[in-house]
Formats: structure tokens, C-alpha cells, sequence
């Protein structure tokens, strides 16, 4: 275990605006959640160093230099858009110039760094086409070309994960079998990278070297919708991740 990684982790929360119908009468409600918990609970006892960038706090909080990137050996965006990143609010409400984050990410990873990107309804293409990653700097780090459409599979009976090779290292940190999942992002891994796990005929988990850096992708998600309660209680839970962030941080 690479005890004291330094590990940033981006996305996973969420404002909702609720409409209350009760016969003639109505009202409006606003919440605000975080789907990261059992994540970042996984990551503290995995004895990691986490900083948690929520979505809406990426344009004044994420790094936008080099240096300060990397003070971090991986970074975790899950269920964010690409628009979050480049709509920063230098240049969507002033106009300004800004450090396009994403094409220092990507230099980041290229340099050494490692990155993990987590499936959603807004990472890789996502819903409608709205997490655009596959127009962005960083699809060139990615370890999967993306589909340019909507990539969700939505498997509300469960999908049940399978794997090439049950050797693999990464499987013996999270043995087999893993617990169904109900849904996932569907791409294509490109050549060269280490397909360890799939969902029917797509990957779920592709690892790649970029560079000096190494990138992976976990291409369902780590809380909920599609990661049930079997999943996110399964003792493998918390080594799958330890193993991954570990591997793409390139300490084993």
C-alpha cells in the first residue's frame, strides 16, 4: 500500500432544484449532495492524502499550474463535464483569458503524473452528449477513444464483470467475482493498453502509459446510480481502489 498518496479527487456532487406540486399550490426546494462517501472513506483508510475539489468548486479551486498540479501523484475526475473545467468563470462571465485546466492536465499526465477518470452521466461523451471529453485536451490521455454520442448502457438488471486474465496483479488486490454493477459509459481501448476487466464486450477497467505518465479508466461509477449497495459493500471495494490509484500513481 503507497501509504501518504497524494490524491486529488474531482466531481461527484450536485445542487438539485425541486419542484413540489400539491394540488393548486407549489413550491420550489434546493438541496445539495455528494455522491463520493464511501470513496473518500475508502481512500482515508487506505491511508491516502485526499484533497475533494466538489464540482462547483473546480473553476476557483482547481490547480491551474504545473507546480501546483503536481503536488498530487493522481488526480480522480468522476461524473464532472468537460464544461466545468473549461467555462471557468474568468472567461464565461468576464471574458478573460484562463488556463485551459484540461490541456494542463493532460501535460500533467504526460509528464508523470497519473489520472483516473470514473464513468457518470457526465464524464467520457455521458448523457446526451454533454460530458464532451472526446473534444477535449484530455481525450489524448485517455486510455480509450470515446464514442462522439451519448455513451451510456444503462443495464438495470445487472451486469456482472468479467476478466481476461484472472492473474492479472490488479486482481489480487480485488478478487473475483465483483459484485454487478447496473449501467457503465461504453468506448473502445486503444491499442497498446491493458484491458483488466469488462462488461460484456466493453472494458471496464483499462489501464494505459502515456508518456512518462500513466492513466486509467473505470468506466462505470463509484457511488450510485450505477454502483448499488452490493458494490459499494463488497470487501473488495475499498483494495480496488487502493490497487488502481496506487498503479496509475506509478508506485507499483
Amino acid at each position: 500500500m503507497a501509504t501518504g498518496l497524494r490524491v486529488l479527487v474531482v466531481g461527484e456532487s450536485w445542487i438539485k432544484h425541486t419542484i413540489h406540486m400539491k394540488g393548486f399550490d407549489q413550491f420550489h426546494n434546493t438541496s445539495y449532495e455528494e455522491g463520493a462517501g464511501v470513496f473518500l472513506d475508502a481512500l482515508d483508510a487506505s491511508g491516502f492524502d485526499v484533497t475533494y475539489i466538489r464540482a462547483h468548486e473546480v473553476s476557483s479551486r482547481f490547480p491551474t499550474t504545473m507546480e501546483e498540479l503536481q503536488a498530487f501523484d493522481v488526480v480522480v475526475v468522476s461524473d464532472v463535464g468537460s464544461n466545468t473545467f473549461l467555462l471557468c468563470d474568468e472567461t464565461f462571465l468576464r471574458s478573460e483569458r484562463a488556463v485551459n485546466r484540461l490541456e494542463l492536465l493532460a501535460d500533467y499526465v504526460r509528464a508523470g503524473g497519473g489520472l483516473v477518470m470514473v464513468g457518470g452521466y457526465l464524464t467520457f461523451t455521458g448523457i446526451d452528449g454533454k460530458g464532451r471529453y472526446g473534444m477535449s485536451p484530455l481525450a489524448d490521455v485517455l486510455p480509450c477513444t470515446l464514442m462522439p454520442t451519448d455513451d451510456r448502457v444503462e443495464k438495470p438488471q445487472g451486469v456482472t464483470p468479467s476478466f481476461d486474465d484472472l492473474a492479472h496483479p490488479l486482481l489480487s488486490a480485488a478478487p473475483t467475482p465483483w459484485p454487478d454493477l447496473l449501467g457503465y459509459n461504453r468506448m473502445t481501448p486503444n491499442p497498446g493498453t491493458d484491458v483488466v476487466a469488462r462488461v460484456g464486450d466493453d472494458p471496464l477497467v483499462v489501464l494505459g502509459q502515456v508518456e512518462s505518465g500513466r492513466s486509467a479508466v473505470f468506466t462505470s461509477d463509484l457511488a450510485p446510480h450505477w454502483a448499488p449497495p452490493e458494490f459499494l459493500e463488497w470487501s473488495g471495494y475499498r483494495p480496488l481502489w487502493e490497487a488502481l490509484l496506487t498503479w496509475t500513481a506509478g508506485k507499483s
